[in-house]
């Protein structure tokens, strides 16, 4: 083994590296603009969560408890309710994360030395947001009932929560992680299939071929989107059998709303990934591309951690990732039982990006081939 040899090969590695300007681009902006943007975008902090109270009780008990809430920077009261069926709607529509039910007995009970009661009603859809808004709403409790001993001479604390959790009753968390990996997966298979089809073609040097043949760009671009769809398509039935019968996780919702949702994700999936492919010139740089676009969808679709989290500034890009209309597709038929007039607003603006991409797409093929 020649060192000499070794170091020669790693500085003309170097060179040619550095010496290609998309090289140079991709190893110094990309890190830079995903470090910014996913050190803001991924937190499993909350802040302002949205929260209805209805107070059935009119005592100055009550009043002190939901002072204690109103103080906190974790939540946001942005609505006090007089009936009961109001609860329903704002929490179904994701306007509320939480609701408070205090029962009309609070402070007398309280007064009185007995146990006074709340009812707290959370989204658990997305099961960790739930479970660490509990955590906030459990620390105010104890602040509140440390106060009430104090000033009552009372040794034992008086409040219990009663909790209450829809769509996912006992909060697992592989109720709300396994329907976001069916999208994940599905797109990732979609997206790499279709970015290295022209990359593929220019590397083995049979595009040129496709220059002499007699069909025009548009088709070539559709024989080349048929493919994707269909391996993505198949890819999501796959994972979705599994989903079902391995995690014995239920499909609550119309099957043909889900599979709607799948194909237009599918087309703006393999949109994105022509384009990537039509100014790739290797496979490695499709490759790259590829995981260029995907980190970033996956940080910003709500995969993980709230999109109500994020800074305006990045909830406004997060509009233009594809998979954060997807998700909600997702993850609405398989837990809430949504139908296609529930997911209409998801299925429209994914379909413009798809159309979108698809489009940029054909003009790249054709800018590239002539």
């Amino acid at each position: 083994m020649n060192i000499s040899h070794i170091t020669a090969i790693a500085i003309k590695e170097f060179l040619a590296l550095l010496r290609d300007k998309r090289s140079r681009l991709i190893l110094i902006v990309p890190p830079i603009l995903q470090l910014l943007v996913f050190s803001f975008a991924a937190t499993y902090d909350l802040n302002h969560i949205p929260v209805v109270i209805y107070n059935q009780d009119r005592g100055q008990a009550s009043r002190d408890f939901l002072s204690h809430i109103h103080g906190s920077s974790n939540f946001h009261i942005i609505q006090y309710t007089h009936q009961a069926s109001e609860i329903e709607s704002l929490v179904n529509n994701r306007q509320a994360l939480l609701a408070i039910n205090i029962d009309p007995s609070f402070s007398k009970n309280l007064h009185q030395g007995k146990t006074a009661f709340i009812q707290v009603i959370l989204d658990g859809r997305n099961s960790n947001t739930a479970m660490v808004a509990t955590n906030y709403l459990g620390n105010i409790l104890m602040d509140f009932n440390l106060n009430w001993q104090q000033q009552h001479q009372q040794t034992a604390p008086k409040i219990q929560l009663k909790m209450r959790n829809w769509y996912n009753e006992n909060l697992q968390s592989r109720w709300f992680i396994v329907p976001g990996i069916v999208c994940l997966l599905t797109l990732v298979v979609t997206l790499l299939v279709t970015a290295l089809s022209v990359a593929r073609e220019r590397e083995s040097g049979t595009f040129d071929q496709l220059l002499v043949t007699p069909v025009n760009p548009a088709s070539i671009l559709i024989g080349k989107t048929i493919p994707g769809i269909v391996i993505g398509l198949f890819e999501a039935s796959v994972i979705l059998i599994l989903m079902v019968t391995i995690f014995d996780i239920p499909v609550r919702g119309s099957i043909g709303a889900l599979y709607l949702g799948i194909a237009i994700f599918l087309l703006s999936a393999t949109g994105v990934g022509l384009m990537i492919s039509s100014i790739s010139v290797t496979q490695q740089q499709a490759i790259l591309g590829a995981f260029l676009f995907m980190v970033p969808a996956v940080i910003l679709s709500g995969f993980s951690t709230p999109i109500a989290n994020m800074p305006e500034v990045i909830q406004w890009l997060t509009y233009l990732d594809p998979l954060r209309y997807f998700l909600v597709i997702v993850r609405g038929v398989v837990l809430e039982g949504d139908s296609y007039s529930l997911l209409l607003n998801q299925y429209w603006p994914m379909l413009l990006i798809g159309i979108s991409s698809l489009s940029l797409a054909g003009w790249l093929f054709k800018h590239r081939m002539y």
